[in-house]
Order: C-alpha cells, then structure tokens, then sequence
C-alpha cells in the first residue's frame, strides 16, 4: 500500500566527482531522525552505453512509484555478465536520496523536491573515479564521459540545483549540506528537528575595557583583523569614534561599530537575485527560491539567542549586508530592472563571530557562537583579536588617491526637466513629494576600496557610516540616517532626514545656514510628510497607540551638512513578523517621496535605471530578534572592472520635489549632497554642461 510521498532528493553531477561518498554520509546523517533510503543510479545503467536508457528505467521504475508513495522494483544490472540481474527494491522511506548522474535530468525534476548538484575539476573527477572502481573503469572513462557531455549539452541541472557543491574544492561536509536543506522550504517541515539545532546556539561575549590613555582604534582593528578577509563588514559609528568618555554621536545616535567577516564555523555569504537567495558557506551554496523577506523571515524573524549579561548593544551576531532599492519589487513598487549580474539586490554575512565597540566607555566585546562543540578556530580567533585590541596604534586616513573625473547621468538641464515632470505629476494628484535621484560615475585605475572608505569617514564621518567589502565589490558610506531600528524587546524607531544646507568655514555663515534650515516652510514640510509615511508604516506592526514622534524637526550637524531630522518611535505589537516590520517600511519613505507606491511608479519613469545599494538599507539583523538599519546615502559603490583591472565608482545623490521646488536650488542641493564623498576622493563635482555618462 502508499505510504505518505517521501522527500525525494537527487544526487546528481558528473562521474567522480563524489556523488556516492556524499549520498551515503548524508544518509547516514539524515537518519537520526528520519527513515532513509538510497538508489544508486550505477545499479541500474544497462551498461557502458547505457546513460540514455538507464535513466529512462530509473524514471519508469524508481522515481515515479517513490513519487506515489509506493516501493520501487527495478532491475539492478549485472556488470559481470552484461545483462540485467536480479530484482530489486527501494521502500518509500521518509527521506529518498537518489545518486547518480542523470538523477536529476529535466523529465525528473518535476518529481522531485530538492536538486544537490556536485561539480569538481575533469582531473580531480578522473583520479577520484579511477581510485574508486580501479583499472576496470579506466578503459570505459573516455567513453561514459561523452554521453555524460552530450546529456549536459542539452539538460544540465546545474542551473536549476538548489544545493550546488563544490565536489574536491575542500571536503565537502555532509553537515553543511544538511545544514544547507534546512533552509530550503521544501524541507522545512520534514527537517524540523535539523532546523531546530539553529536554535541552539549560544552567543558568548568577552569584554576588554580600554587603556587608560587610548580607546580602541577602530580603523587600526579592522585592518588587523579584516584587511585579508575576501567578505567583511564595518557598521562604522565614525563620528562617535574616540578616547572613552568623549561622547557619541548627535542624540546619542548610535554608540556601537561592529566588524565581522564570514569567517569561522559559522560564516555565511547570503547574495539576492531576481527572487532567488545564494547563501555560500565553504563548499555549499544553497539556492532558496522565494520572496528576500519572506526568506530573511526564516533566518532571522524569531530570537534564537539571549544577549550575554554586560553585552548593551543589541547585535548578538547574524546577518550584516546591504538590501538594495530594487527590492521594493517585494513592497509594493514595481519589478523594474535589476543591478546586473555583478551587483546583487541585497548582500549579507554571516557573522559567526565579531568584534563590538562600545564607543560611550571605550570597552570592546568579541562575540562568538558556539554549537557545544569543541572549535579551535574559535579558540584562535580569540587569541587573534585580543592581540589586535591589546597591539594596534591609531592609524591616519592613509594616503590621498588619485582623483577621479566624474561624469553625471543627467546633465543639469535633464536633472531641472525630471524636476518639472515631477511637479506635473504632483499637480495632477500622482504623488505630493518626489525624491528624485541621479548618480555620478568614473572609470579608474584599481582602487583599494578600504583605502578609499578610510578617506571618506575621516572628510566625514557619520553616526550609521558603513563600509561592506564582498567579492567584486564594495560600499563606502558616511550615512547619516537611520532607516530602523527594532530592538531584541520590540522597541521600534525610524529617524529619516529630509532637508539640507551645506556647511561654511565661516561661523557665522554657518550659524546663518542652519537657521535658514530650521525656519524653513519648505523642509518641515518636506519632512513632515515623510514623518506621516512612516508613522503609517510602522503602525502596521505596532501596539495602538504606540506611535508618537518624539522629536519633529530637529537639526543635526555634521561635518559637511546641516541635516532636519525628526524621530517616530512604536512598539512592536506581540506576534509581528520582524522582516515584515523591515518590508512594510522599505525602502525608506525619504528616498521615495510620499504616498510611496504611486511615487516610486513615478521615480521609475523618471529614473530608468536601477539604484542598487542607494537608497536601499545596510546594516544588521541580530539574533537576538534586534536589527537596526542605516539609509543608504552619501555612499560610494565601487565595483571591480573586467580583466583590465580598474575600479568602477559609482555615487547616488538626490532630493525631494514638492510643488513649490526651485528646481536651480534643487540642483544646488544635490551637489551639496554628494560635496562630502567628492572632497574625500579630491573630485569635483561634474561641469553642469557635461555629456551624460
């Protein structure tokens, strides 16, 4: 009789590139828990010309009664004799795993539940299949190795795998490519118990309290300990960086710079494209195909640990990365294009382990994750970093870069007409306000990218600065702006900014700019229309009556700008999906304009290209529940350029159109705008009358 249908999982990849020795470990594995069975396709080939055929009989004879919940009787074949042998059976346990090449050929995949692709280079195959089976397979090799390309040629289940394993790059772990089909929806069930030791990790904290003459430097850290690391972070509190006691940032905005690479047992890469999630973790990529958020909830959404006695910041390690504007795709805007291949729409790491400064009393916290396993990699990243708070001097910003010439994607006259567009749309009742942006770009000669962050956060620095270095390219950001912050006990904060006058080295000029700013009609008004989109942004989530704004209007100053900024704050209503808090706010109501869906339909005919990380968000989803993102703005994106080796930088720079904009002071204030990332670089600003770029 049918049993309930099994989890079928296919095992497929080229000979020798150790399909059988994973199939069977990850059996083994899988079997604490659940009933398993194994099909192995080499038992069914009908010989050495048999690929076609024998793949035609496991589809007839295996997987379609496995796919109905019954027990597959096939013929195993006899090598020996060359003939078909005895028959056999495969019971319809809870889990099937079947191995071989062709298990997941295109007429299977309709019938199965997860693809687990295994690659290795053609020599390390070839050596591995010989020590395998021996000298009786080596005359066959060339001849099985056509039909095994002229297949691939026309189906290749590569693309469509959900776990692709790098077969021989390093020993591919049977726990990682467990771990990895826990994340997969279509396992999420059936691995429930897997999926409950993601739970049980436990966060540990070391505090090292600061000299008595010097707080940490948190440049002279990163370098010591990230400078080698292909994926690294830096949730940078520039302008609050300094000896202990020297305060924090305007409001006490944020107190806390966090570091971490992907490193250790634990670190992940996480990359989103066009509806699919990539997380890479050693040899194993796992293909999560479903909605960023709806993902990002799975991963992050409930608190799987408790932050340490003494530990005030809220970040208890997780996920570190950027989410890019064209995730709007997701929260109401439309699917328009994406960044390309070499940008993804969100970029995160893993942090399994990170160093935590507490820029209010000068003391570092070094965080690591333990599964109750002994980890002597853990073990010598704590010995790594406490030398690296003990040893490392202040550095200086380093030296200057060769500047770059910029080139702008609107001329002035194109930026002034969007301008007048705008204001059409807001006559005819479109939209009220319109954050309107365009971008600069230059092609360089390779530049380091740290080397190029270091220059910008000391020309200015920024309470939510961040620089996110992943492979190909990299994020250099002085932000000022928080987009949200959600806390481990659900309280909820956004902080947007909307109004901007550029500093002078006069005082009294600049006394007479910022009092310009705060009596302006047009920036409160500007900025109070955003306060309204985010008070019925985050009340989706809140306890009634928990929205207030606690500050409306403020000033802040930094080292380039004078910035209004206002503050709404919420609690969490009990229950609330936290990415759902993240979605129904994204992206930030101050980089689209007001009422935010029909506005961003209004930006993408306007616009026309894709922003990327601009405007999007950057910062952390804790596992303590906490997350607490920055605005991207006043960012550089710098992408490393094909073989010739130079760096493509790429600036974003906008602001709001209301109907009573001067669309020449407008001009004005974009150029204000991207004044702090152009001084670093020693660039100027493009001449009005420039081409396009």
């Amino acid at each position: 009789m049918p049993t309930d249908t099994p989890l079928l999982i296919a095992v497929d990849g080229r000979s020798g590139a150790g399909k059988t020795t994973l199939a069977v470990e990850l059996a083994a594995l899988l079997r604490e828990h659940h009933t398993v069975s194994v099909f192995h396709l080499e038992d069914i080939y009908p010989g050495w010309d048999g690929l076609d055929d024998g793949v035609a009989r496991y589809l007839e004879h295996v997987l379609l009664p496995l796919r109905s919940g019954s027990t597959a009787r096939w013929k195993a074949w006899d090598w020996t004799a060359d003939r078909d042998g005895p028959e056999r059976t495969t019971a319809a346990a809870e889990i099937v795993l079947l191995e071989g090449v062709g298990a997941a050929t295109a007429a299977a995949r309709a019938h199965l539940d997860v693809v687990i692709w295994v690659e290795a280079d053609a020599a390390v195959r070839h050596r591995s299949a010989i020590a395998r089976d021996g000298e009786t397979y080596s005359p066959f090799w060339d001849r099985w190795a056509d039909q095994e390309s002229a297949w691939l040629a026309v189906d290749d289940p590569s693309g469509a795998a959900d776990v692709v394993v790098r077969g021989h790059e390093v020993e591919p772990s049977p726990h990682a490519v467990r771990l990895a089909l826990t994340a997969l929806p279509a396992c999420a069930g059936l691995l429930a118990p897997e999926r409950a030791v993601r739970r049980g990790l436990v966060l540990a904290a070391e505090r090292i309290d600061a000299s008595p003459d010097a707080g940490p430097d948190p440049v002279a850290l990163f370098t010591a300990l990230y400078a080698e690391s292909a994926a690294a972070v830096w949730l940078d509190s520039s302008d609050a960086a300094g000896a202990p006691g020297a305060g924090v940032a305007p409001g006490g905005r944020n107190r806390f710079s966090i570091l971490a690479d992907d490193g250790g047992a634990f670190g992940q890469q996480a990359f989103h494209r066009n509806g699919v999630t990539e997380i890479s973790a050693g040899a194993v990529t796992t293909r999560v195909r479903e909605p960023f958020f709806r993902w990002l909830d799975d991963v992050w959404g409930r608190r799987a640990v408790r932050s340490p006695e003494g530990l005030a910041c809220d970040f208890g390690l997780g996920w570190v990365g950027y989410l890019g504007y064209e995730l709007k795709r997701e929260t109401g805007g439309s699917s328009g294009p994406s960044v390309g291949e070499s940008l993804p729409d969100a970029a995160l790491v893993f942090a399994g382990r990170a160093v935590v400064i507490d820029h209010a009393d000068g003391a570092v916290h070094l965080l690591t994750l333990s599964d109750g396993r002994p980890d002597p990699e853990r073990e010598a990243w704590l010995a790594r970093a406490r030398h690296a708070v003990a040893s490392t001097a202040p550095r200086s910003p380093g030296r200057p870069l060769p500047a770059p010439a910029f080139t702008l994607r609107d001329t002035r006259a194109e930026y002034l007409a969007k301008i007048r567009r705008a204001q059409a749309e807001i006559t005819e009742g479109t939209t009220y306000e319109v954050c309107l942006t365009t971008s600069l770009s230059a092609e360089v000669p390779r530049v380091d990218a740290l080397a190029a962050y270091l220059r910008l956060r000391a020309v200015s620095p920024a309470p939510f600065a961040h620089f996110l270095r992943f492979p190909g390219f990299a994020i250099a950001s002085s932000s000022p702006e928080r987009f949200l912050r959600v806390t481990a006990d659900g309280a909820m904060r956004a902080e947007p900014i909307k109004g901007t006058r550029g500093r002078s080295t006069d005082a009294a000029e600049d006394a007479a700019l910022l009092e310009d700013l705060r009596t302006s009609p047009k920036d409160r008004a500007e900025n109070i229309m955003i306060v309204d989109l985010l008070r019925n942004d985050l009340s989706h989530h809140a306890v009634p009556g928990s929205v207030t704004v606690s500050r409306l209007c403020g000033i802040e100053t930094y080292a380039t700008v004078h910035q209004m900024v206002s503050t709404i704050d919420a609690r969490l209503r009990p229950g609330s999906a936290r990415a759902g808090v993240v979605a129904s706010a994204f992206p930030a109501g101050s980089m689209t304009g007001a009422p935010k869906i029909s506005t961003m339909a209004v930006l993408d005919a306007l616009e026309r290209e894709p922003r990327g990380p601009y405007s999007g968000a950057a910062g952390y989803f804790s596992l303590t529940g906490a997350t607490d993102l920055a605005v991207v703005i006043r960012t550089l994106v710098l992408q490393d350029g094909p073989a010739d080796g130079g760096t493509r930088l790429t600036l974003g720079v906008g602001g709001a159109i209301t109907a009573d904009s001067v669309p020449d002071d407008e001009w004005d204030e974009i150029r204000t705008k991207a004044r702090g990332v152009l001084s670093a670089l020693g660039a100027r600003f493009p001449d009005h009358d420039a081409p396009t770029g």
